[in-house]
């Protein structure tokens, strides 16, 4: 009777160690699994002139159409003397567009390099411009009259573009060059630990390390002009509602580690998703980098520059951001569509506001469908303070400014 007693003790103890072991980690996770995944498209209005009307910037600004007709423009890289490179992702090529008489409206239009697949970010410095693909980086010198030549291989090997191929890059104020990397998916564990990720290049060397990672998609960085910086807008996951998880604005650092996909925002964690390996979601979360400012989900931020102190800009505009929103197709309610003004105090995002709206209209009530007459892109600050604004969706870059 004993020995019986005995052996049913050590079973009663075996079952809670193993129940509490499986509590922990290593598990799949403990509540229901629900993927949310809304679609919702608004009707594309084709471009017409007349519909520039409908755009709002703030007061004492002006919007007008710089060039129009380009097909799916992206990301763009100004220069001196009136000239403005494009890339066309779907297009395989960059473009080179002049304003001849100096009235911010190009009149001339010359393809500089074709083909380049899947071509997308775009930088210069000392006499190159540099693009990137999902799998390599290259960069050309450029001619007087701005044609490219010598053409350069300089990174190979990049992970596989999947789901996100949109690399950028720019060069910080320490010299380096930067890459961004998204995820090969929606809401996956990536193998390749470059991707998801912020990498640092070497110029003298060409050989690239980890900068920053748990970013899902971060497109949209920049330095800041004050404190030099780097700052960025991280893309939040599909699937999980209308309102979560939000778009993020990033301090980001050297060896930070931003959480996805497990975590997003201020450190919420996704309970969705099973544990990462050898640790708890929770205690993971406290050993991430949180979100500084949350925008509404699924805005889309494609492009993201600050204001540098350029001519015919408000002082009070220094230290401030600019931030391009594709807008949303996975939310009941649609968002983006739109330019917005992230706000900086002593260094720090601290709130946005509207810069450029009117892109979502009604389109058919009675089916309460909206409709979009463009999906901002690019973005690029002139020297001179002309702000010059990619539409993907109608091929229409816009040109905004002050009012003389």
């Amino acid at each position: 009777m004993l020995m019986k007693k005995y052996t049913i003790s050590l079973l009663l103890l075996s079952l809670v160690v193993v129940t509490g072991v499986q509590a922990q980690r290593g598990v799949p996770p403990r509540h229901k699994q629900k993927n949310i995944f809304v679609a919702k498209w608004p009707q594309h209005l084709d471009f017409l002139p007349k519909l520039v009307k409908l755009l709002k910037v703030p007061v004492g600004w002006e919007i007008s159409v710089a060039a129009s007709g380009l097909g799916r423009v992206r990301m763009m890289q100004p220069m001196p003397n009136g000239m403005l490179y494009v890339t066309r992702r779907d297009g395989l090529d960059i473009l080179l567009l002049k304003d001849v008489n100096g009235d911010n409206k190009f009149d001339e239009v010359r393809t500089v390099e074709y083909p380049f697949r899947a071509v997308h970010g775009i930088t210069q410095k000392d006499g190159y411009l540099y693009l990137v693909n999902n799998y390599e980086l290259r960069r050309y010198r450029i001619k007087p009259d701005g044609m490219l030549e010598n053409k350069e291989v300089l990174v190979t090997g990049l992970p596989s573009g999947g789901q996100h191929p949109n690399r950028t890059i720019a060069f910080g104020p320490d010299g380096m060059l930067y890459i961004t990397v998204g995820t090969l998916c929606n809401d996956c564990k990536e193998m390749d630990p470059e991707v998801a990720s912020i990498l640092q290049v070497d110029p003298k060397t060409w050989k690239r390390t980890m900068f920053a990672t748990g970013l899902r998609n971060t497109i949209g960085f920049d330095f800041h002009p004050q404190t030099g910086e780097m700052w960025g807008l991280d893309n939040g996951g599909d699937g999980k509602g209308n309102k979560w998880p939000p778009e993020e604005v990033n301090h980001i650092v050297k060896g930070g580690v931003y959480g996805f996909p497990f975590v997003y925002g201020k450190r919420e964690v996704d309970k969705t998703r099973d544990d990462p390996p050898g640790d708890v979601k929770e205690a993971f979360a406290l050993s991430t980098e949180p979100s500084v400012l949350e925008l509404r989900a699924h805005m889309a931020p494609i492009d993201f520059k600050f204001f540098k102190g350029q001519a015919n800009i408000p002082a009070d505009y220094t230290g401030d951001g600019l931030a391009a929103f594709h807008g949303s197709w996975n939310r009941s309610k649609l968002v983006g569509y739109r330019v917005q003004r992230i706000r900086f105090q002593n260094g720090v995002a601290v709130g946005a506001e509207d810069f450029v709206k009117g892109f979502l209209k009604p389109g058919f009530p009675f089916f309460k469908r909206k409709a979009y007459m463009g999906r901002p892109t690019g973005l690029a600050i002139t020297d001179n303070g002309v702000i010059y604004l990619s539409d993907d969706a109608n091929g229409v870059i816009y040109s905004i400014k002050r009012k003389s």
